[in-house]
């Protein structure tokens, strides 16, 4: 019996030494973080008109609602900007969870959003009242469905890269979203301080791109070392 406690013991002080040296030839990997803006003074948000709704009406009834075309703070901070690294990498497994894009008092939320080659996305109706999802594409992305009442989930497949798809609805002309679908997991997109952070970033020199609906793309080269992170700032400038 205490032959066999031995082996046992000897058996788990192997593994963990073979743990050990796996996790420190695995190779580190860096970060990469920064703030969006807009020089100038940006353009404001339009209103959203739903008189041809009065559903829609009923439901931001004392509200304003507007596109989120640009949301920017005193200091010209930008929400709604995807930004991903541009190239190849190897491959990393797909989330489980899907990516969900709601529809709530007529309007998508969120507005922009990023997934994977591969990730199901996940369209919910929060509305007790008809939508019509249309992802226009032309890289297999698209789909055409109605989502009647509140509570219809629908799941879809994004097959390909593509930057970026746009999810309309043909009842509700304004209600716009985009998503930016990539095929690694190296991407993020600004909330409302305009920050971003994307990490477990592989070393190396990439180059980063940020895209907004309305002020286009703009890319930077980054140098990311291992265990530290890089800081990448952004800079529109509004016309």
């Amino acid at each position: 019996m205490e032959k066999v406690a031995i082996a046992l013991l000897f058996a788990a002080a192997v593994a963990a030494i073979g743990t050990d040296i796996i996790d420190a030839q695995a190779p580190k990997r860096g970060a990469i973080k920064g703030h969006i803006r807009v020089d100038g003074k940006p353009p404001g948000n339009p209103v959203i008109r739903m008189g041809m709704d009065p559903m829609c009406a009923k439901l931001n009834a004392r509200k304003r609602p507007v596109q989120e075309i640009v949301v920017a703070t005193a200091d010209g901070s930008l929400a709604n900007v995807f930004v991903s690294l541009q190239g190849s990498f190897p491959a990393s497994p797909v989330p489980s969870q899907p990516v969900t894009i709601d529809q709530r008092a007529c309007v998508y939320v969120p507005r922009v959003v990023g997934a994977r080659v591969g990730q199901t996305l996940q369209v919910r109706n929060s509305d007790e009242l008809l939508h019509n999802v249309h992802g226009a594409s032309a890289h297999g992305n698209n789909f055409n469905i109605s989502q009647p009442k509140a509570g219809v989930v629908t799941p879809l497949q994004l097959k390909t890269p593509e930057m970026m798809l746009r999810v309309t609805c043909d009842v509700h002309r304004w209600m716009t979203a985009f998503i930016g679908v990539v095929s690694h997991p190296y991407f993020a997109t600004t909330g409302g301080a305009g920050t971003y952070a994307i990490a477990n970033v592989p070393p190396g020199t990439h180059t980063i791109q940020a895209w907004h609906e309305q002020f286009g793309v703009v890319t930077q080269t980054v140098r990311v070392a291992a265990g530290s992170t890089s800081t990448v700032d952004f800079a529109y400038r509004s016309p």
